[in-house]
């Protein structure tokens, strides 16, 4: 007989509770508030069972009462940091500012907590957290008048926006701290090379002397970036609803035989 998929069946939310007779004076919300101090600190790399018991002064049986290995502990933190992520109920506002205040919150979410950005995606997400978020996200399209898969092609668009900008983000200023160096320190070092190589790429050299960004605050720059971008999809989104949504399908040739 196959084995069960560890995707689905290795997830901890799969797993059966344990009975709470005989249970540690640790629990397991102490267990995982630990273990997102040390994600923050160091990332999915710094993290082992050892140094959590370390941290928590408490032996490996305490660990293990709760949480089965790391991976179990990795998928607890990643539902506990979801729980910050805020999603307006439908009657707050309207669904365009509920939507965006969604996304930003998303992405905030994974800025101040980067090792998520690695996780998601290795298990089904069937936390608790994970599930409220849903099921309000859910609600908030439905009230806005998506339907069927597309409600699910927008929540798609919406999670990737704010993922994929979190995700860009998160690596150059993991480079600057590796380097210990600022991002205007960055751009004068490069500035020469590009000087350069500009007559190579004259509409990129022309673009970049007439938009100097040396003294911007990157910062600043990916969070205009990112309220562009989601201002655009949100635009289109309404477009398509005023349109009527996706065109009725024309019927299959084989409907109209007898």
């Amino acid at each position: 007989m196959p084995s069960k998929p560890d995707f689905v069946h290795g997830s901890v939310w799969m797993r059966p509770p344990r009975a709470r007779g005989g249970q540690p004076a640790l629990s397991r919300e102490q267990i995982v508030r630990a273990a997102i101090e040390l994600l923050d600190a160091e990332g999915a790399a710094g993290l082992s069972m050892r140094r959590l018991g370390s941290s928590l002064s408490a032996g490996a049986t305490s660990l293990y009462w709760h949480v089965a290995n790391k991976d179990e502990l990795l998928e607890l933190a990643l539902d506990e940091v979801l729980g910050e992520v805020y999603v307006p109920e439908p009657a707050d506002a309207p669904w365009r500012v509920s939507v965006t205040v969604f996304a930003n919150s998303l992405r905030a979410t994974l800025l101040r907590h980067p090792w998520m950005i690695g996780l998601l995606g290795n298990k089904p997400t069937l936390g608790p957290n994970a599930m409220r978020m849903g099921d309000r996200l859910v609600a908030l399209l439905t009230e806005a008048g998506f339907t069927g898969f597309a409600m699910s092609h927008v929540s798609s668009l919406l999670h990737a926006h704010a993922i994929g900008s979190a995700t860009i983000e998160a690596a150059i200023a993991a480079g600057f701290g590796r380097d210990n160096v600022t991002p205007s320190e960055v751009l004068r070092e490069i500035e020469p090379y590009l000087d350069k190589i500009g007559p190579e790429h004259p509409h990129y050299d022309q673009w970049r002397r007439a938009n100097p960004v040396t003294d911007l605050d990157p910062r600043q720059l990916w969070d205009e970036g990112f309220a562009f971008g989601l201002e655009r999809i949100v635009d289109g989104l309404e477009h398509w609803l005023v349109a009527g949504g996706p065109p009725t399908p024309a019927p299959h040739p084989a409907a109209d035989k007898t």
